[in-house]
């Protein structure tokens, strides 16, 4: 598993336009600037977990992405048609069965 949350993109999630310093990416070495009103740890923490768990639900779309045809791919087949789109429409039925969405 990939983690993508960190403090800052969490703080950016809850107010956009916070000014914030923080040390080597620790919530314990969080400066506020500028009289940006402090966010409590416990919603910096909460709001990484939700961010994580969005990105982590969207893992199926990701590997979905990474392996279906290119645009260009989808072009050739139309133009093309007959086997050419035949062989690109299994192709992307195939990526589809191997990542369903989540959920589904």
């Amino acid at each position: 598993m990939k983690i993508i949350a960190n403090p800052m993109e969490s703080i950016m999630a809850i107010n956009p336009t916070a000014e914030v310093s923080i040390e080597a990416n620790d919530i314990n070495k969080i400066t506020w600037l500028n009289g940006t009103t402090p966010i409590p740890k416990a919603d910096i923490e909460a709001k990484m977990v939700e961010l994580q768990a969005d990105y982590d639900a969207e893992e199926w779309k990701r590997n979905r992405q990474a392996e279906y045809p290119t645009i260009d791919d989808c072009i050739h087949a139309l133009l093309d048609g007959g086997d050419t789109l035949t062989e690109l429409q299994a192709k992307r039925t195939a990526t589809k069965n191997k990542y369903p969405k989540s959920g589904a």
